[in-house]
């Protein structure tokens, strides 16, 4: 029996919350998920700026923590109910929401001390988020696979999977967002299985733009502005030569890599080199094209494995400029966005967490230890229920 549910998602670009509405059916790889409606809202700037601050560890404060996951759990129950508003539905037909939450610090590897294991944290409760809707909430997620031994991430190569893999094609299935990461799938029964984040989607060039436009634009539009100006390929060279796109996956990486700190000595570097804001922008968005690329040559490719085509998703896929660099550099392959499958590009990840859910309420795994290397597949997700129809909701699911 089908069931509806709501996918609450939150990206490293701090764009704003992508909720889906998703009725999904069947198990495992052979689950059918639809697509019945989309909302979308996005963060002021002083929301996104305190969020960035939390994402920084010599601006976060524990107090200022505290208080945002409270504060982005009423943010993500408004967006449910907006979503329901604008849909055909009313909140008691939908039989769970599914919540990503927003990351603010994610540690993929081991500190140097005892008191730094692997470890990662997204906000936004989902016990505020159940009381304020009276349904059953699933969320964070990331940690149950870090516990098995994972880097809890890419997680959304477990939807890739199911949907997008093939007979005839091989493919990399890309998404932009703050950071990029890519889902390899080979042909048929070809399980050269292969995830790993490419290194940052958006998250540069939105902060180059907003620290070129003096904090009156937060992204480039359509690529616009990049489109006026000329990739300066010395500038590109010695950004390419930062160690994390050497390194070998499985790897996750985020804003504390590629945060604020990191744009500093961006901004610093065209300086010296006097760059033009123009320039500046066509820059930093061929170099994220080509550490795409980079990535592909490096561990897909060069590994005799074949690629067909390139699906990209998340926002960068409204990003004219950044398909065009990534089409050049990916000139054997054919580079389109997941619209063309009548999935959103604003909508995947959404999605992915109404799936995540789902089989979190069937008591399945909702994990491919190859895409994370865990150790095996999990349960990823927790449960949160404030009232007792919620319960009967998550009753009805199980025994359905």
């Amino acid at each position: 029996m089908s069931k509806l549910g709501i996918g609450l998602m939150s990206g490293t670009s701090l764009d704003g919350i992508d909720a889906v509405l998703c009725r999904v059916n069947g198990t495992g790889f052979e689950t059918e998920l639809e697509v019945l409606h989309a909302y979308s809202v996005a963060y002021t700037d002083d929301e996104k700026q305190k969020i960035m601050a939390l994402c920084d560890e010599h601006t976060a404060r524990v107090d200022d923590i505290t208080a945002m996951n409270f504060y982005l759990a009423e943010k993500f129950s408004e967006a449910v109910l907006q979503l329901i508003e604008q849909s055909d539905y009313s909140l008691t037909d939908i039989d769970f929401v599914s919540s990503h939450g927003q990351t603010i610090y994610h540690l993929p590897d081991e500190g140097s001390t005892k008191f730094q294991p692997k470890s990662t944290l997204q906000i936004g409760d989902i016990s505020v988020i159940s009381e304020r809707t009276g349904l059953p909430v699933v969320g964070d997620f990331r940690t149950a696979d870090m516990a098995a031994g994972g880097q809890g991430a890419p997680l959304v190569s477990f939807l890739d999977y199911v949907f997008f893999k093939d007979e005839k094609k091989s493919r990399a299935l890309q998404n932009i967002g703050g950071i990029g990461n890519v889902t390899y799938l080979g042909r048929g029964d070809d399980q050269q299985l292969t995830s790993f984040d490419t290194g940052p989607g958006n998250m540069v060039i939105d902060e180059v733009v907003y620290r070129l436009s003096e904090k009156t634009l937060t992204y480039d539009k359509n690529g616009q502005w990049a489109a006026k100006g000329q990739e300066n390929s010395q500038f590109v060279e010695e950004l390419m030569d930062h160690e994390y796109f050497s390194r070998k996956p499985p790897k996750t990486t985020g804003r504390e890599v590629f945060g604020k700190a990191y744009v500093d000595g961006v901004m610093k570097r065209a300086k010296e080199l006097d760059l033009s804001a123009d320039d500046l922008v066509a820059s930093v968005t061929a170099w994220t094209a080509k550490t795409i690329a980079k990535s592909y040559k490096d561990f897909i490719l060069s590994a005799n494995k074949p690629l067909d085509e390139v699906i990209v998703s998340g926002g960068g896929g409204h990003n004219e400029t950044l398909l065009r660099y990534l089409q050049e550099y990916l000139p054997d392959q054919r580079v389109t966005t997941i619209d063309e499958f009548g999935i959103s590009s604003d909508a995947k990840e959404a999605a992915a967490f109404v799936l995540f859910g789902y089989h979190f309420l069937l008591g399945e795994t909702n994990t491919i230890s190859e895409f994370t290397n865990a150790d095996h597949e999990v349960i990823m997700g927790k449960l949160s229920y404030t009232q007792p129809q919620a319960f009967e909701k998550v009753l009805s699911i199980r025994g359905s």
